[in-house]
């Protein structure tokens, strides 16, 4: 069993949905395309050019063009980050570790482990275009069941990790409070990655002088980012919830975490069901910020680009949203 052990740090005041921020209603009148169970927590594009996704029953799912939904596999696990790998897809199971699943529904795991080290909460990833694949594991402390357990706790365990071609697997970035979304730039000379619990951003370089240095791309953000894509120059964040006040209170406060811990699940901080999906230029600017204050359109896990439209995966709701851009 864990032993609940809270870390202070000093969450900085939030910058609020104001100015480039400000709260609006692009995400409200979004197509939904609803699906057989809950969770579809990413949204990709596969090498047939439909979309897939998988659900919180363990269930990998295509959805075609003409809005038809089918299951290719069920991969015995949650999967969360959906990515194309080749002529199939790489699935990163929270539960079971990175798995390679082919479009007819065969299911091979690709790793579980760093070293000798069990995989525990293996969240999101990008492709390379040489098959190496740049992924997290949010938590080596706490499984997706208790992920809530992390971000309030802030010990800061996950890590960005590699796998290259040849199987093997390394770590990049160490000491995030829970990693989660990750993206290659479009010259993979970078790869960005989500600290969801510091509301920040990373940019780790991956070639040119700066190879090695991991840089703060965004801090200080109003949500909780999540899923990260990469697009046409864009940094596509979808924020799984607006900052929440009651968890930045607690964050210099170890006793008042200790009792959030305790706390029955129902009563725990939850997050907000507020859409917030941004697109952020490669200087850190704003590009595109929709929302959907009325939770039609909540828990904002994921958002890609892909033919012209924006599509968004959300962690609890039935339905996938897709917003013509």
């Amino acid at each position: 069993m864990v032993t609940f052990s809270p870390a202070k740090w000093n969450a900085p005041k939030a910058p609020g949905l104001v100015g480039d921020y400000e709260e609006n209603d692009r995400l409200a009148g979004a197509r939904l395309v609803t699906t057989p169970f809950s969770g579809p927590e990413d949204v990709a594009v596969g090498p047939d050019g439909e979309l897939y996704t998988g659900t919180e029953n363990g269930s990998l799912l295509r959805i075609t063009t003409g809005g038809n939904v089918s299951t290719v596999a069920n991969v015995g696990g949650r999967p969360l980050g959906i990515e194309r790998y080749g002529d199939d897809l790489l699935v990163c199971n929270a539960d079971l570790g990175l798995q390679r699943v082919t479009l007819d529904g065969t299911v091979d795991l690709l790793t579980d482990t760093v070293g000798s080290q069990k995989l525990l909460l293996t969240n999101n990833a990008s492709v390379a275009a040489d098959g190496t694949i740049y992924f997290t594991e949010s938590s080596q402390r706490w499984p997706l069941s208790e992920y809530s357990n992390d971000i309030v706790e802030g010990t800061a365990t996950g890590r960005l990790l590699r796998r290259s071609t040849d199987g093997e697997v390394t770590e990049l970035v160490p000491n995030l409070a829970f990693a989660n979304g990750v993206a290659l730039d479009a010259d993979e000379s970078s790869v960005f990655v989500a600290e969801t619990a510091k509301y920040r951003i990373h940019r780790h370089w991956l070639t040119g002088d700066k190879a090695g240095r991991t840089d703060i791309f965004l801090d200080n953000l109003p949500g909780f980012p999540d899923n990260l894509s990469f697009a046409d120059g864009i940094v596509w964040v979808g924020y799984a919830s607006p900052r929440n006040p009651q968890v930045d209170a607690m964050s210099t406060k170890t006793w008042m975490k200790h009792i959030a811990f305790r706390l029955p699940d129902a009563v725990k901080p939850k997050a907000l069901r507020h859409g917030l999906v941004v697109g952020y230029d490669l200087e850190g600017n704003v590009a595109h910020n929709l929302q959907d204050p009325s939770g039609k359109v909540a828990i904002t896990t994921s958002a890609r680009v892909a033919n012209g439209s924006l599509y968004i995966g959300m962690l609890e709701d039935p339905h996938i949203a897709i917003v013509e851009l």
